[in-house]
C-alpha cells in the first residue's frame, strides 16, 4: 500500500516545490491600501512658494490683491493667505492645473522670467505631491519699477 497523501509544499505529483502557500495579510501593496487627497490650498501654497523663487518675480497677485493682502496680514491669524496670494489651483485625483498671477522686475525678460517660474512649480509641486502638473497658465499683471515703493508697507510696530 503507497501513501498517496500530501504533505505542504509539495506539488500534486508529489514533489516537493521548495515553498510554502503564505497568505499576505491585509492584501498586498500598503500604497494601495486607501487614498490620499490633496487640498487645492496645499498645491497652492507649493506653488506660490516656488514661483516666488525664481530671480525676477517681484511679488505674487495683482495691486488690490496685494493691498488687501498686506491689511490682512497684520491682523492676527489673517496671514496664512500670502504664501498663495497669486495662485488658483484645481487639484483633481492624479492631476492638477495652476494659474498664476505675478509682477516682474523692471529689466528682466518676461518670457524667461515665465518658464523659469513654470518649470519651478512645476517640479516643485510634482515632486511634493506627486500629483501630474498638466498646465500652468502665468498672467503678468504688473511690472516693479526700479523707483516705485512697496504697495505693502513696512510692518511697524506701535
Amino acid at each position: 500500500m503507497s501513501d498517496t497523501s500530501q504533505k505542504p509544499g509539495d506539488t500534486p505529483t508529489g514533489a516537493p516545490t521548495g515553498r510554502t502557500n503564505v497568505t499576505k495579510k491585509g492584501g498586498g501593496d500598503p500604497a494601495g491600501r486607501g487614498r490620499t487627497t490633496i487640498a487645492d490650498g496645499v498645491v497652492e501654497k507649493i506653488a506660490g512658494l516656488a514661483a516666488r523663487d525664481v530671480l525676477g518675480v517681484h511679488a505674487m497677485g495683482s495691486g488690490l490683491s496685494r493691498t488687501f493682502g498686506a491689511v490682512r496680514d497684520r491682523v492676527p491669524g489673517g496671514g496664512d493667505k500670502s504664501v498663495s496670494r497669486g495662485v488658483k489651483a484645481e487639484v483633481g485625483e492624479v492631476q492638477t492645473a495652476l494659474d498664476l498671477e505675478i509682477v516682474v522686475e523692471y529689466g528682466v525678460s518676461i518670457a524667461d522670467t515665465a518658464r523659469a517660474v513654470r518649470e519651478n512649480v512645476i517640479t516643485a509641486v510634482e515632486r511634493m505631491t506627486g500629483l501630474e502638473v498638466v498646465e500652468v497658465n502665468i498672467a503678468v499683471s504688473d511690472v516693479k519699477l526700479p523707483d516705485e515703493e512697496d504697495e505693502e508697507p513696512e510692518s511697524r510696530l506701535q
